[in-house]
C-alpha cells in the first residue's frame, strides 16, 4: 500500500510515463487514491511533483491531467535532450577519468548483444537510457543528470515506438561517441551525439501517430513493445 508522497510519486510517474493515464486524460484522484491506498494529502503532494516535472499538468478548478502528446512537444523535448546531452559530453571530455571512460566502454560492450530485433522495445529503451545516463554522469554535473532522467520519463513511450528501427544506428553511434570522448575530442563527440539524438518534425509526426494508435488500441501496443 502506498502511504507516502514519495511512493505515490514513483508509482504515478511510472503510470504517466507509460501512458497508463492517456494524453489529456483527467486524473481521477478518488480512483487513484483507492488504487494506491493513499490519503488525499500525500496523493496531492505526489501529483504536484509530477506537475513540476512536466509529466502532468494542473488546470485551475479542474484538477490534474496527463500531458498532451503532439509532434511539436516531442520535437521540443528532443531539442532539449540534444542540448543537455551535448553539453554534458563536452564536459565529460574534460572531467571524466580514463577509468570512467573504460568503465563506460565495458558497459557498452555488455549492452550491445542485447540490441536485437527480437528484444522487447521496453528493454531496448531501458538499455539505451542506461548508456546515455552513464555518459551524462561523466560530466560530474548532478543537475544535468536529473534533467535528463526527467526528460526520459517524458519521451519514453514514443521511444518505445521508434527505437526498433534504429538498432543498427544506435550500435555504431554509441561506439563512435565513446571513441571521441576517449580521444578527448569534444567537438567530434558533441557533433556525433547531436546527430544521434536529433529528431525531425517529420519523424516526430510519424512516431506520435503510431504512439496514439498504440495508446488507444492496446493490442497494437502489446505487439509493438515485444
Amino acid at each position: 500500500m502506498a502511504t507516502s508522497a514519495d511512493s505515490i510519486y514513483e508509482q504515478v510517474r511510472e503510470m504517466a510515463a507509460n501512458f497508463e493515464i492517456r494524453p489529456d486524460e483527467r486524473v481521477n484522484e478518488s480512483v487513484l487514491s483507492k488504487q494506491l491506498g493513499a490519503s488525499r494529502t500525500p496523493l496531492r503532494e505526489g501529483l504536484n511533483r509530477l506537475v513540476a516535472e512536466g509529466l502532468l499538468i494542473r488546470k485551475e478548478d479542474k484538477g490534474f491531467y496527463c500531458r498532451s502528446l503532439s509532434p511539436e512537444a516531442i520535437v521540443d523535448l528532443y531539442e532539449l535532450r540534444e542540448a543537455v546531452e551535448c553539453a554534458a559530453v563536452g564536459l565529460a571530455v574534460v572531467r571524466a577519468s580514463n577509468e570512467e571512460i573504460e568503465d563506460l566502454k565495458a558497459l557498452q560492450a555488455e549492452i550491445m548483444p542485447h540490441y536485437t530485433p527480437d528484444a522487447p522495445a521496453r528493454e531496448i529503451v531501458r538499455l539505451d537510457e542506461k548508456f546515455h545516463l552513464s555518459l551524462v554522469r561523466l560530466a560530474h554535473n548532478p543537475e544535468m543528470t536529473r534533467a535528463i532522467e526527467t526528460l526520459y520519463e517524458r519521451i519514453r513511450f514514443v521511444r518505445w515506438v521508434s527505437m526498433r528501427s534504429k538498432l543498427d544506428i544506435t550500435h555504431s553511434a554509441h561506439s563512435e561517441v565513446l571513441d571521441a570522448v576517449a580521444q578527448r575530442d569534444a567537438g567530434r563527440a558533441m557533433r556525433l551525439l547531436s546527430d544521434h539524438v536529433r529528431t525531425s518534425t517529420e519523424e516526430a509526426t510519424e512516431t506520435v501517430r503510431e504512439a496514439y494508435s498504440q495508446i488507444y488500441m492496446p493490442d497494437m501496443a502489446d505487439q509493438a513493445q515485444r
